[in-house]
Order: C-alpha cells, then structure tokens, then sequence
C-alpha cells in the first residue's frame, strides 16, 4: 500500500474540516458572490436572469451552512449538522439555482421574452425539428452557405445525433416544458440518480467518509456554480457529464458492460465523452472485459453515426469535423482566454503551436495508458480528469464552461476509491490520526 500524495491530503483536510460543513459553507459563499457579480456585469442576457435567481438560492444555502456549522459546535451530535441534512440542502440548492431558472427562463422564452437562452438551446431543437423531418439533424454545407450570414453560425450543430433526441418535444409541440433545457435537466437528474444508487450499493464498507465523498462529487455536478450556470442558460453538457460520472461509477461497481453503455450514450451527444470512453475500455482490459465495455462505449456512437451517414453524408463531415475543426463556413465563438487560446491568437504560427502542444499531451497520455492502464475507476477519473484539464486548457477555441468536465471528474474520484476499496483493507491498516479514513489508496488508484 502507498499513502497518498501531499496534494491529496490537504484536499483530504479541506474536505472533512468541520464534518464538510467548512468546505460547504465556502462553496455556498463563493457562489453567491459569482452569481450576484454575473447578475451585475455579464453581457450575456441568460446569464445576467440566472445570476439574479441563483444569488438569492446561493445566499439561503450559505445562511443554512452557517447556521449547520454553529449547530455543530454547540451541539457535535446534532442531526442539523449532519449528512442527511447536508444532503437536504445540496437537494435544495440545486433547485433554486439550476432547476428553478430553467423553468423561469423557458416560461419567460415561451411568453416571448427575448434573451433567454442561448445558441446551443436553439441549435439542439432545430435539430431535433430537422431530425424528425428529414432523418437527420444536420444542414449540409450548401444549406448553410445560403443562410443569412448572421444565421450561418446557428445553421451547424457541432454535436453527435443523439443530441438533437432532446429537441425533438419541441419539434412537436411549442410549449415551456418542450424547451431543451428542460429534458437536458430530466436526463442529468436521471443519471446522477443511478450514480447515487449504484455507488451506494457497491459491496465495499458503508462509512461517514464514503458517503460524505459522493455527496461531494454530486455537488460538483450539480451546484458548482459553473454547473448550474451551464444547465440554466445552455444545458447540453451536463446530461452528457452525468452519463459519464455514471460510467465510472458503473465501473466501481464491477459493472464494465452497463459502464460501456452509459459511456457510449454520452459519446453519442458529443465528442467530450470520447476520451471518457477510451481510457474506461483501456481500464476493463485490464479485468479482460474490454469487448464487452467496448461494446456499448463505442457501438453506441457508431450506431448513432451510421443512420445520418447514410442520408446525407456532406453534412454529418461538415458539421461533426470541419467545423469544430476550425475548417466551417464560420468559425466557433468558443474564445475563452485559456493558454491555448492565447498562444494561437498572439505567437507566430501560434495556432500550430498550440496544436502541437496538444497532440504531445494525447501522446503523452496514450503512452502512460499503453504502458500502465488503470485499474480501477478511480484511477480511471483521475486520468481523465486531468487530460480533459489539458486539453480544455490548450484548445484554441474552448469555453469557460467545459471546466465542469475535469472538475467533477476529479470530486468523483475519491467516492469512486473508496466504493472500490476491499472489505478488509481498513481492518488490515492501523488508524492514523492524520489520515481520515479511506484515503489508503493502492498505486494504481492514481495516475
């Protein structure tokens, strides 16, 4: 056995200081200060109407751990400070912050209000309109080019086919609930559901820690601000998060096949869960389940390809690969000030640049996969945590918002650790008043 990095356990300290309630507490406080400066000052209007909502529920959450935190230190045993109660206000958080703006802002939308929602709302349902129409969700290159210039860029749909499935309510009828929002909400509600059940029944020992680890993971998906901003006023990552969250925890498990098919599902809504689905079948080959993980973890975006390949071959290229490739009638306002943005927009040859440093860091990655595969889930979300991390960071058009990737890909890990760890591994360890429990980990559980 290995103990863990330094970096491990000070996040270790961090996340357990107070029962949790300290780190909550922060959250809560950080949150409310982003949404009410978002109300303030972002130039976008869906932004500014989440803000407005999202600072009131943010503020209440903070109150309530506020109010935990005294309650713990007069009264240690209290249920008000408990995980129970913790997970009561996770519940109610996400609700004012995310659910609630969803609806507010889809009702308002419906009414006729402009400004709330933003482009890739409209591209999923125009696509789930052409799907249901035509057989496929996307315009080909010529359609795109007779557009008016200034709808041009609406005219792609840089997602995988599954995508336009949450558009199709509104291509049957124009209501608030048919909102894309809405169903992006339902399926990522969904998902994390099954990841909760599935990592509460896993054969590992039940204790305060693991379930105290997966309540944060679920908070990084659900009321991290940057999480709830993306459901409230775009939506189309989060249900493809949840799937793969839930393909890891699937894993913990012991369950490579159900992994490959939730994995597989969020390969065919978009390309971010690919790298997901490579390093989990890299993961299964080492419990020699590779076929079937690979199975539904690349079958299933295959499946999904293959009937708009069939009808219109030009604009599944155009839009699935030229476009997000730079190489589109217009190019992505994805232009967030990250290191690869910035090399390509202000070096020589910066574009290059960046490319190269992005081809070296999958090759890097390729290299520790074939040379040392991970073993288990954990080590599997640590891996892709931090190559998402990179990539997000050295793309040349990247978004704020795909931070939500890496960073509850790397809350999940420690649940997934201690949801794998074998039922006699604490009896064999003595207690160390510096390390809380679970955080023994094998070498295999990080990268």
């Amino acid at each position: 056995m290995a103990r863990v990095t330094a970096p491990a356990r000070r996040w270790s300290a961090l996340d357990t200081a107070a029962g949790g309630l300290a780190l909550d507490l922060g959250l809560y406080a950080a949150a409310t200060i982003f949404a009410a400066v978002t109300a303030a000052t972002s130039t976008l209007p869906p932004h500014r109407a989440w803000g407005t909502v999202a600072a009131i529920g943010y503020a209440v959450a903070t109150l309530t751990a506020t109010t935990q935190l005294l309650a713990r230190r007069r009264h240690p045993g209290t249920p008000l400070a408990g995980l129970p109660a913790r997970w009561t206000v996770t519940g109610l958080t996400w609700a004012t912050t995310a659910l609630l703006p969803v609806v507010l802002q889809s009702i308002q939308r419906a009414g006729g209000r402009p400004g709330r929602a933003q482009e890739e709302v409209l591209v999923v349902e125009h696509a789930g309109a052409r799907l249901a129409e035509h057989g496929t969700p996307y315009l080909g290159p010529g359609a795109i080019a007779a557009l008016p210039p200034g709808e041009q860029l609406l005219g792609y749909t840089p997602y995988q086919p599954g995508m336009a499935l949450f558009g199709l309510p509104r291509a049957a009828t124009d209501a608030w609930w048919t909102d894309a929002r809405v169903w992006f909400a339902v399926g990522t509600a969904l998902a994390l559901a099954a990841l909760v059940t599935t990592l509460r029944s896993t054969a590992a020992p039940t204790s305060a820690r693991r379930a105290a680890a997966l309540l944060r993971a679920v908070q990084a998906a659900t009321v991290l601000p940057v999480s709830a901003l993306t459901l409230a006023t775009g939506g189309d990552d989060l249900p493809v998060l949840a799937l793969c969250l839930l393909a890891l925890a699937l894993a913990a498990a012991g369950r490579p096949g159900r992994a490959g098919l939730a994995v597989g599902a969020a390969g065919a809504l978009k390309l971010f869960a690919w790298p997901v689905a490579i390093v989990l079948v890299c993961w299964a080959a080492t419990r020699r389940a590779a076929p079937r993980t690979a199975l539904g973890a690349l079958g299933l975006p295959v499946l999904a390809l293959l009937p708009v390949l069939f009808v219109d071959r030009d604009a599944l290229v155009e839009n699935v690969l030229r476009f997000p490739l730079g190489h589109g009638l217009v190019t992505s306002p994805a232009q967030s000030p990250f290191p690869g943005h910035l090399i390509a927009e202000t070096l020589p040859a910066g574009r290059a640049i960046a490319a190269a440093l992005l081809v070296a860091v999958g090759l890097a990655i390729a290299v520790r996969l074939l040379r040392r595969p991970p073993r288990t889930a954990a080590a599997t979300a640590l891996i892709c945590g931090y190559g998402l991390l990179a990539a997000i960071l050295l793309m040349p058009s990247t978004r704020f918002g795909y931070l939500l990737y890496p960073a509850a890909l790397l809350v999940l890990a420690p649940a997934l650790a201690l949801a794998e760890a074998p039922a006699g591994r604490h009896s064999r360890q003595p207690p160390d008043a510096n390390r809380p429990e679970g955080v023994h980990l094998r070498h295999d559980h990080l990268p």
